[in-house]
This record gives C-alpha cells, structure tokens and sequence, in this order.
C-alpha cells in the first residue's frame, strides 16, 4: 500500500502546474529628454550610412585593413607554436613555466595597480 502512495504521491506533484510570477508594471510615467526632430534625425543619418548591423548582409569586416603581413603572422605563430602547445598540454604548462623563468616574472596586474613578480 505505500509503494502506491508513494506513486500516487509522484503523480500527483508531477501533473501539478507552476505558474510563474506575475508581471511588474511600471507605474513610472516615461518622459523623454530627446526631440522629435533629434529623434528624426538621428534615424536619418542611420539611414544614410548605408550600414544595418542587423542585416543579414551585414559585413563587419567590410573596411578592415589589417596591418601586418600574412609572412609576419605565419613566423609569429611558427615562433609561439612550442609555447602554445606547452601551455595547453596536459599539465597546463606547468613544467614549461618552471623551464623559463623570464615567462614567470611577468608583471600583474592587482587591483588596477601593476606589480611585478617576486
């Protein structure tokens, strides 16, 4: 008999709905500190610059220029791939952080304030 309770009682909780909490209404009223016309405006100027980050055309990288490269990039990488392949090993980098003590006395930054390693 409590084995059927028991599932009774599982039933029972499980059929039963949840509501969640009723809205807040916010009896603030809005008062708006832009004009109409800065309003208007600014939705012009939006308009004129041809660019709609919600677009599905939208391009971010359109205008980027990089600066370096692709030789540049390819030697810092070849230059780094040790390093990388240390710290993501399976100790996380550890003994390759006590091989090199110049990548240890980095300096940190605490706070905002800068401080160097002892």
């Amino acid at each position: 008999m409590n084995r059927n309770l028991a599932i009774a009682l599982v039933l029972a909780a499980a059929a039963s709905t949840s509501f969640a909490d009723d809205i807040t209404i916010d009896k603030t009223p809005f008062t708006s500190t832009a004009t109409r016309a800065g309003v208007q405006a600014e939705l012009s100027a939006f308009r004129q610059s041809g660019v709609n980050p919600w677009s599905n055309q939208y391009n971010p990288l359109a205008q980027f220029s990089s600066q370096r490269t692709r030789a540049a990039v390819v030697a810092e990488y070849i230059a780094a791939r040790e390093q990388v392949a240390a710290l993501n090993g399976e100790d996380s980098g550890s003994a390759y952080l006590a091989r090199h003590e110049d990548v240890a006395a980095v300096a940190t930054t605490i706070a905002g304030q800068p401080r160097t390693a002892q």
